[in-house]
This record gives structure tokens, sequence and C-alpha cells, in this order.
């Protein structure tokens, strides 16, 4: 494995606590800054509003030569955590959130194309894929270890620990990671040029409605897990290791299979098999082992659409492709905090816990139906 796209993977890690660690702390950082868990909330939305600022204003740092681009996000990173992990208030807190998140989106959005450009003919998936990875490994290790040493030690805890990796990723970057000349300037209006055609609009949909499937139903996998189930609060750690298993294993597998055959055509049959996970989440939700083996297969869909997505927009995004990458990022958090409130709003209609899954379903054939087209009408241009 190529040393330039591990140290682009400690990136992706570094982000992955950042964005999904805030949840284990939570309460944690509420009580130690005296303001309500409603507040402490805000904090996840700071972050989230820094990825939907920071993702399209790469346009703005097109002509930087990749490889000091990637450095720059790095540097931004490690600077906005370290900032988050001394910051003495709760207002000064939620500013580092938000920076914290400019650089989320943009890192991947860059990064796959430094992944395109670095790996071998018929490989650039796979080479996505592991940059991925370092988000599916934080999934599986980083949130849980940062949790709990957080919760031993303190909060801070976590945000420097964020910090510490996204200065690996730099120094990663400045050793291992070679010169890479700046994309061809196509102007400001060049950039959004790509979204004339209908392609890059069809990746979109892939993502934001095949991912808000399973995040319908995994926004609330601990009450269903508890509540419906019947496993206890403590075994949720375990759990929650299990889906980040299925995250890795999802990831690697679908950037394997997608440099083998098309990523549409992939995808969209991963968009297909979370439309027939999600009932059958919903009515095996009271029995543990089917429950346990369906959410390790469901979170592996989750990870399995993004990997060769994030690949592909590359290629239906020319004169445009940082903001073309930036775009799945944004469409990835829009679909997390919609589904997420979708889910919510049918539980609290009375459905029930584990109505959350088949609420999901109709996301996920809207999402297959929209990679099918796309493999339909652009399989000749590798889609």
């Amino acid at each position: 494995m190529q040393k330039s796209l591990i140290a682009l993977a400690i990136g992706t890690f570094a982000l992955g606590i950042a964005e999904f660690a805030m949840m284990g702390i939570l309460g944690d950082v509420a009580d130690k800054l005296g303001v309500s868990i409603v507040s402490a909330g805000h904090l996840i939305s700071a972050y989230s509003g820094g990825v939907a600022i920071g993702a399209p204003a790469l346009i703005f740092l097109r002509k930087l030569p990749l490889r000091r681009l990637m450095l720059l996000l790095a540097a931004l990173i490690a600077a906005g955590n370290a900032f988050a992990a001394i910051a003495p208030n709760y207002w000064t807190l939620l500013v580092a959130r938000f920076i914290s998140g400019l650089p989320h989106g943009a890192f991947f959005g860059a990064g796959a194309i430094v992944c395109s450009r670095l790996s071998s003919p018929g490989h650039g998936a796979q080479a996505v894929a592991v940059m991925v990875g370092g988000m599916t490994l934080a999934n599986l290790v980083g949130v849980p270890g940062a949790t709990f040493i957080s919760n031993v030690l303190s909060w801070r805890i976590a945000f420097a620990i964020v910090s510490l990796f996204g200065m690996l990723a730099f120094a990663g970057i400045r050793l291992w990671v070679p010169v890479l000349s700046a994309l061809p300037d196509s102007g400001l209006k060049g950039q959004f040029r790509f979204l004339r055609s209908a392609a890059p609009w069809l990746i979109y949909a892939g993502v934001f409605f095949g991912q808000a499937s399973v995040y319908c139903y995994f926004s609330y996998v601990e009450p269903i897990m508890t509540e419906v189930t019947g496993f206890s609060s403590s075994a949720m750690t375990l759990i929650m290791v299990l889906a980040g298993s299925g995250m890795v294993v999802g990831n690697i597998a679908a950037g394997k299979l997608a440099d083998r055959f098309r990523p549409s055509l992939v995808t969209g049959c991963i968009a297909v098999l979370a439309a027939i996970l999600m009932p059958c989440i919903y009515f095996c939700a009271p029995y543990k082992l089917p429950s346990l083996i369906l959410m390790f297969v469901a979170t592996g869909c989750l990870f399995g659409l993004g990997g060769p997505l994030q690949y592909l927009i590359v290629k239906f995004s020319k004169g445009g492709e940082m903001l073309g990458g930036a775009g799945i990022q944004i469409a990835f958090n829009v679909s997390n905090a919609m589904s997420a409130a979708i889910g919510g709003l049918a539980i609290s209609q009375g459905l029930g816990i584990a109505s959350p899954a088949i609420v999901g379903t109709p996301f996920a054939i809207i999402g297959a139906i929209a990679l099918f087209i796309l493999f339909r009408r652009y399989h000749t241009q590798n889609a």
C-alpha cells in the first residue's frame, strides 16, 4: 500500500473522530461548561455548518498545487481541534467546532483527486477506499477509544487526540505525498459547468438517498438495540465496534468490486441490498442474532456506497473536480441530518422505536434508481 494513501487515511481518521466522538462526550461537555444538552447539541451542528461552508470554499483554493492544499487542510484539522481542546467556554468551543468542520469536506474532495492521480490504472476506487478507510477505522477504534479516555480524564482529550492525528497527517503528506501540480484552472464559472450534466446529480442522489436509507435506522440503533432487541446498555460498546467492523469491510469490498466492475453498477446493487435490509431489520428487531448480522451488513452498505461514488464524481466533474468531490460530503452530511429527523418523526408519530428502518426503505429504492440510470446512460464513461 502506498505511504501517500496512508497519510491521507490518517487525515480522514482524525476527521472521523472529530465528527462522531462529540456524540459520546456530549453530556460531559454540557456538564463541565454549564450548558444544557440542547445547547451542547449545537456543537454538533456547528461542525456540520463548517463542513457545508468549507467544502464549496475549495473553489477559491483551486489554483493551489494539490500537495500544498492537502497540507493546508491537515494544518487546519490540527489547529481547529487544538483550539477546541483549550476553549475556555461554550462560545469559543462553538467557534472552534465550526473551524474544525471547515476542512472536512474539502479534505475528502481534494483527497479523492490526489488518490486518482497517485493510483495505478484500474485501481482508482481502491485508492479512494484506502483514504475513506481512515474514517471507517475511526468509527471502529478511534471514536470508542477517544470517548473512553475522555470520559476517564477530560472531554478535552478527544479534541487533543484529533489535533495530534491532524499533525501526523500533515507530516505524512509532507513526507510521502509527491509534488502534484494544481488542476487546470477553468475559471470561477467553469467550476460549476459540470453541473449542467445529469451524471453528477445522479451521483449525488445516489449518495443522498442511498445513505439516508441506512442512517434513518442507524441514527436510532441504540434505542432499537436496547428497547426492542433487548441488549443491555453496557453491550452497546461492543455492538458499535461490530457496526464499525461492517463499515471497514463494506468500504474495502466495494472499492475492490468498483474497480473490477462499474462503480455505478456496484453502488446500485448496494442500494438495492439496503432496500431489502431495511424491512428485514424492522421485522427482525426483537431477535438478537439476526439484528446483529443485519446491522453489520447495513453499516457495510453505508460506507460501500460512499467510497466508489467519491471516486466516480472526479470522472464526471471535469473543470470543477474539487467542488464535485466536496459535494459528496455535503450530500452525505445533509442526508445524515435529514434522515435522523425523519426517523425521529416516525418514532414521535407512534410508529414504534424500530420504525426508522422501514421508513428508510423508499430512500434506498430512489438511490438505486438514480445509480442504475447513471449506469445505463454513462456506462461507457467508466461509470
